[in-house]
């Protein structure tokens, strides 16, 4: 790709900036709660930089892009269900989680259903946001790869490093700091390029001559394809560690819900420049990857300000899901699988542990994308909320407005069968959506237990000590 050094040089001096903010802000981190939750005292702004820093990433922005390619203004339909499902989770799930005072979402089942449906939902839900950070590090390779001119090994390598950079030292601190910046840089530039890109294409109406009429219209791709987008989106952001990681994070429970309210108002419109700017230099250039459409309309359209600072914001945004998605699966694999294996006491011991689990949630999710470098990227992303949404959405949601309504062998049994339904419908491609046929055998079961439980009030119930256990872990 042909590129502008002035560009280049403007993203990079976005990038270091931020970067150099991050690791400002990873200077108090002492231990492994200051590492994964900030020393639980963070602010509104703090939430809204952590969350928005990791929805916000290569899906939402070169994602978006990718795909209204080829279904037009369609595309922002991913966006918008990570706003709804913020604002859902602000609403209805922040204060409820806030009050436990844990670590991560598996702890919060051990509490109400026992350790089996927390291990479950420690394996489920790691492997759902690995497959998320793939869909941010397909694009940050891609786009490495066409910048530098490097080997799609050597880009991967690239990116690695400043993932570690961005996650490495801080955790959540640096995700908080990094995310609040970047996602200012990509609201000014992003928009103010996407205005650009409307006004082309109304000035050049032969651009989208051969497209459906209806191709700049959201509500092209049918009610059926929207609503199977926006709750596969939902339950998946419900039940994803990073971003209940940030609630626990919040100095109140007021805060967290605040704060992600505010990031949902952020999260909605943000896909709507991309996707303008995806369907401009689609038209203008098919024979160009669609993956690369947004950085290439960053480069070759707009001044080496405002094209160079969108680029470094869209090469942070990846960077930071990529680190935000690797800090939730590196927390429930340190806290919740080796932890109770290894005997680690120290404060120092726990911080590298979950450091280097953080390590290899990167390397995992690096792997991944280099095995399917061609995919598309929003298909690991609704994968990925499907994955792990499916299964836990419904024993979650009861046991944080019902607690222990529900019995152990029920909720595990309602995890485990969901899921497999979930897996099975897509395998054998039913025309009905994966995500509903989990949702619905969860649910099934979940009603069974809950009459089973009614007609048999005196079934084993988690013991107290183990909540108490759980609960003095984290004080």
């Amino acid at each position: 790709m042909d590129y502008s050094w002035a560009h280049l040089a403007v993203m990079a001096v976005t990038i270091c900036v931020v970067l150099a903010g991050g690791l400002y802000a990873a200077k108090s981190v002492h231990s492994a709660e200051g590492f994964s939750l900030g020393g639980r005292s963070a602010g509104i702004p703090m939430i809204l930089g952590s969350i928005a820093g990791t929805c916000v990433g290569g899906g939402a922005t070169v994602g978006t892009a990718q795909l209204a390619g080829s279904v037009g203004l369609s595309a922002v339909w991913f966006t918008i269900g990570i706003g709804f499902s913020l604002l859902v989770m602000g609403i209805i799930y922040a204060r409820p989680l806030r009050y436990t005072g844990l670590e991560t979402i598996s702890q919060y089942l051990v509490v109400n259903y026992g350790k089996g449906a927390g291990r479950f939902t420690s394996f489920v839900t790691s492997l759902g946001i690995l497959f998320s950070a793939v869909a941010s590090t397909l694009p940050g390779i891609g786009l490495l790869t066409a910048l530098t001119g490097y080997s799609y090994l050597t880009s991967a390598g690239l990116l690695l490093v400043l993932v570690i950079l961005y996650a490495f030292f801080g955790g959540m601190k640096t995700a908080s700091v990094g995310g609040l910046l970047k996602m200012i840089i990509l609201f000014v530039t992003l928009f103010a390029l996407g205005i650009t890109a409307w006004h082309g294409l109304l000035a050049e109406p032969m651009l989208l001559a051969d497209k459906p009429v209806d191709f700049l219209s959201i509500w092209r791709i049918g009610t059926g394809s929207i609503l199977n987008n926006v709750v596969s989106v939902l339950v998946g952001i419900i039940c994803t560690q990073t971003y209940i990681q940030a609630i626990f994070s919040a100095a109140t429970p007021k805060t967290a819900a605040a704060g992600l309210m505010i990031a949902s108002l952020v999260a909605i419109p943000i896909g709507v420049p991309c996707a303008l700017m995806g369907i401009y230099m689609q038209a203008v250039h098919p024979e160009l990857p669609a993956m690369m459409a947004l950085p290439a309309y960053l480069l070759h359209y707009a001044s080496p300000l405002m094209g160079g600072a969108a680029l470094g914001g869209i090469v942070l945004g990846i960077i930071g899901s990529i680190a935000g998605l690797s800090l939730g699966v590196g927390t429930m694999v340190a806290r919740d699988m080796l932890e109770p294996l290894l005997p680690i006491r120290s404060e120092q011991g726990k911080l590298m542990l979950m450091r280097l689990s953080v390590v290899g949630a990167v390397l995992v999710a690096m792997y991944i994308a280099i095995a399917y470098k061609d995919s598309q990227i929003l298909f690991w992303n609704y994968l990925s909320m499907a994955l792990r949404g499916c299964g836990v959405f419904m024993p979650l949601t009861l046991a944080i407005f019902k607690p222990r309504a529900l019995s152990p062998a029920w909720a595990l049994a309602s995890m485990v069968l969901s899921l497999g339904a979930a897996i099975a419908a897509g395998l054998c491609y039913i025309d009905s959506s994966p995500i509903f046929i989990g949702l619905g055998v969860s649910m099934v079961v979940v009603l069974l237990g809950l009459i089973r439980k009614r007609l048999h009030p005196r079934n084993p119930e988690v013991r107290r000590t183990d909540v108490l256990d759980i609960v003095g872990k984290q004080q």
